[in-house]
């Protein structure tokens, strides 16, 4: 009976695990999927913008340019700050990998098992955390609330 509950466990655990991976194409199709969904936004806010302020399309074609140009900037402003990012989180990963060394020396085999284990689960908690806050941020209705 054990064995087979341990191994429709693998099998679940197994098949889970596959879903979960994801190809180039995969990643490739979200990111275009993003971008466009964004360019939506952008056009729905600017349309947003004319009707609240009442924009001609001078205005309009204006504030457009202006977007374009700050963000120009800050893809120019990523780009810059690439490697000083790639040096900052290579740093973060070389003391990561020390203190686990020092831990390790530290704390018993066991003790170190549960250590990583409890660091794996807090991490998972926080990851799970950030996605809900994530799907929580809508768009705040800007109308007044009815007084009843």
């Amino acid at each position: 009976m054990k064995k087979l509950v341990l191994a429709i466990a693998f099998i679940g655990m197994g098949s889970f695990a596959m879903a979960q991976q994801t190809t180039p194409q995969d990643k490739e199709a979200r990111r275009a999927e993003m971008q466009q969904k964004r360019q939506q936004k952008e056009q729905e806010h600017l349309a947003q913008m004319q009707k609240d302020l009442n924009l001609n399309q001078s205005q309009v074609a204006q504030i457009k340019d202006l977007h374009e140009k700050r963000k120009a900037e800050m893809k120019a402003d990523f780009e810059k700050n690439k490697d000083t990012r790639q040096a900052k989180m290579d740093e973060m990963k070389a003391k990561r990998a020390q203190m686990d060394a020092d831990m390790k020396q530290i704390l018993t085999p066991q003790q170190y098992d549960k250590w990583q284990a409890d660091r794996k689960a807090k991490m998972e908690q926080r990851r799970v955390a950030m996605k809900d806050r994530k799907m929580m941020k809508k768009p705040m209705d800007t109308a007044t609330p009815e007084v009843k």
